[in-house]
């Protein structure tokens, strides 16, 4: 079951949100280690409709893909607090111990 959304998944997955996007139809490309530019293009975050962070330590990353794709629904799906400086760019973040992955991912698609 396709719903032709898009996401890319940023950061360790220790939660499980890669997994949950994908079981509600979600095509999910993986990024881990040190995120430029280069890599979330090549992820195809410029097409994409979420981009999902798990390591709020790649906070930088968020203002990148917001210039990349000005549609893309920011998401941070992590236990760490998010730095003030991209709460702006940000549609969304969730502590993983509060919300099961399986339930964001139902949120996030439908």
């Amino acid at each position: 079951m396709s719903t032709g959304t898009t996401a890319v998944v940023a950061g360790a997955d220790e939660d499980g949100i890669a997994a949950a996007l994908e079981a509600e139809g979600v095509a999910v490309a993986r990024l881990e280690g040190v995120i430029s530019r280069p890599h979330l293009e090549e992820a195809g975050v410029v097409d994409a409709d979420l981009y999902v962070l798990t390591d709020v330590g790649q906070a930088t990353t968020i203002p990148i893909v917001c210039d990349l794709n000005e549609d893309v629904r920011t998401v941070v799906y992590a236990q760490r607090t998010v730095p003030e400086f991209v709460k702006g760019q940000l549609d969304i973040a969730i502590d993983p111990q509060l919300m099961d992955a399986s339930v964001v991912a139902d949120e996030l698609v439908n």
